[in-house]
């Protein structure tokens, strides 16, 4: 397995700037749910540490679950736009405030599915919580409530992010340099 310098082609956003904008977007979460309760619903594996550093900083009173959704498929770079669920959330969301947390958003199709997928179940609210938006990328519209940054259209990974489900734990958010990435496995 190749070291991430070889291929890191930058850091697009850096440890402290992802830990202020997490504060930033907790604050409005803390303000916009006083006095009520919050499901947190994650969608695995990208967006656990958003998730975890996230909810480290919410006074709101929350639960926490999980979805996987499969859009990608193990060495794609982009998904495929077949999105199926893989791991149903096991909390009764009905009439309750569920706020989804994604790590990135591009061409809003498995978002769209979820969103369409946990309307059917009657929440009182269903908002999004993006930490990365890649808008240049969208094919479908989908709203982000609370958004962390707005990103150019780059192979991105660290901070849960992967590339070939490896360097999840990288505390930044790196761009790939294709040219320079060789796939585990690979000859090349």
């Amino acid at each position: 397995m190749q070291d991430y310098h070889e291929f890191l082609s930058e850091v697009l956003i850096d440890e402290d700037t992802l830990q202020k904008r997490i504060s930033e977007l907790a604050a409005e979460i803390n303000r916009d749910y006083a006095g009520q309760d919050l499901i947190l619903l994650c969608i695995l594996r990208g967006g656990m540490v958003f998730l975890v550093d996230l909810m480290r900083q919410l006074d709101v009173p929350h639960e926490v679950d999980i979805m996987a959704i499969s859009s990608y498929g193990r060495n794609v770079r982009e998904s495929h736009g077949n999105v199926r669920l893989t791991l149903d959330l096991q909390l009764d969301i009905r009439d309750r405030n569920v706020l989804l947390v994604e790590d990135i958003i591009d061409s809003g199709n498995t978002i769209a599915y979820v969103l369409e997928f946990l309307s059917t179940r009657m929440p009182r609210s269903l908002r999004v919580c993006s930490l990365l938006d890649k808008e240049e990328r969208r094919e479908v519209v989908v709203p982000i409530h609370y958004r962390g940054f707005t990103i150019p259209d780059k192979f991105v990974f660290g901070y849960g992010l992967d590339i070939d489900e490896y360097f999840r734990n990288l505390p930044f958010i790196g761009v790939v340099d294709l040219d320079k990435y060789k796939q585990p496995g690979s000859n090349g």
